[in-house]
């Protein structure tokens, strides 16, 4: 099976300029890639969308707005 980088993950999010929840954003994940996708980021690997949602927002990679949160390009390491 194949790893998606969490990375994908966040520029799906800036694509879609959208809000988010944890559980909408797990939602919007299983749409975009598979409800049993797994994902890896640069320290982690084999997660599902719920564990890769609470590693992002763990390392600081959403900003909070008014209905929940989004995240910035500033977010998403260059390496």
């Amino acid at each position: 099976m194949t790893s998606i980088h969490g990375h994908d993950v966040l520029n799906m999010m800036l694509e879609s300029g959208e809000q988010y929840t944890e559980k909408s954003l797990i939602q919007a994940i299983d749409l975009r890639f598979g409800n049993n996708a797994r994902f890896h980021t640069c320290s982690a690997e084999n997660m599902s969308a719920g564990e890769l949602v609470t590693f992002l927002a763990a390392r600081g990679k959403f900003i909070p707005v008014e209905e929940g949160f989004s995240t910035h390009e500033s977010k998403i390491c260059r390496h």
